[in-house]
């Protein structure tokens, strides 16, 4: 008895601490932003933010289970699993200038995907100096991670992705060329939920994914006590 109670105090203070709910906010230009598609891994923090740590958490949304909705301005991809229940996972996002916003759907799912950077890419970090190779096969060192899911838009790949990410430290800020990176573990967690067909809604940059309402309450504390 004594254990639970410890347990359920130590949920407590989790939950009244960095975790509280998470209001939408309008997008914010002066967040952190990178102008380049390549990060110095040296130069970075390696820690993810508490707050940016996969959690079970109090949902309120008329979407759909399964339907997954991705908070560019904060920071956060849930996917909903109904009765106002929802995993929340940190995200790294569209540096300035890339950001966006839609209503799409997964159209295919790769494991240890390879990378093909657009052209326009391989451009433009030419011209800064570095060199991307046309395609990179997949492994450790991929930018696109563990696993990758492709966005169409009426029936056409969209070339956004939701991926993981081999520089776990961009959770949290806007450092892509428009993708959504999750920390490899959590894409993985993703990756086994949700299937080809998924709408994905895009809140972001221009407000092109319509009416879309929803309300972070907090860490469900009794899913993890319990562990549901």
């Amino acid at each position: 008895m004594q254990k639970y109670l410890n347990v359920l105090a130590a949920a407590a203070i989790m939950a009244t601490s960095a975790l509280a709910p998470i209001e939408a906010q309008a997008f914010n230009g002066n967040r952190p932003t990178t102008t380049s598609d390549v990060t110095l891994a040296a130069a970075q923090p390696k820690q993810v933010a508490e707050k940016f740590k996969r959690r079970v958490v109090r949902l309120v949304t008329d979407e759909k289970p399964g339907t997954i909705i991705i908070d560019t301005n904060n920071k956060f991809l849930y996917y909903v699993e109904g009765n106002n229940r929802a995993t929340r996972y940190g995200v790294g996002v569209g540096r300035e200038g890339f950001g966006w916003s839609g209503v799409v759907k997964i159209g295919r799912k790769e494991e240890w995907p390879s990378w093909r950077p657009p052209a326009e890419m391989r451009a433009r970090e030419a011209k800064k100096g570095h060199i991307l190779p046309v395609v990179q096969e997949g492994g450790i060192d991929n930018p696109l991670g563990a696993r990758a899911m492709y966005l169409f838009k009426g029936g056409r790949d969209t070339i956004f992705r939701i991926h993981g990410t081999n520089q776990p430290w961009t959770i949290g800020l806007n450092m892509s060329s428009g993708c959504i990176r999750m920390m490899n573990k959590d894409v993985e967690h993703l990756y086994n939920r949700a299937d080809i067909g998924t709408k994905v809604i895009v809140v972001g940059p221009g407000n092109r994914q319509g009416d879309v309402s929803f309300e972070d309450r907090g860490i469900d504390i009794l899913r993890t006590i319990l562990g549901g």
